[in-house]
């Protein structure tokens, strides 16, 4: 497993699926990027059968994404 941990604005639960979808920004307009950067993580992780998971971060703030591989 790989885990990637910040202490940014976060993504709300209910945009965790929408953030994965190219081009999309989210509702928070503040922060600078053009909405590519978590499709192609989940396209990596994908091409090698592995599981990209979003989950809130410690104490509430930030981002927790973890790429979970299969045992082989």
């Amino acid at each position: 497993m790989l885990e990637v941990c910040d202490n940014g604005p976060g993504i709300p639960e209910s945009e965790r699926e929408q953030v994965l979808e190219r081009f999309y920004r989210g509702s928070n307009h503040e922060v600078q990027g053009s909405g590519l950067g978590l499709s192609i993580v989940q396209r990596i992780a994908a091409q090698h059968s592995a599981r990209l998971l979003l989950g809130g971060g410690p104490d509430s703030r930030g981002l927790l994404a973890q790429v979970q591989f299969p045992v082989r």
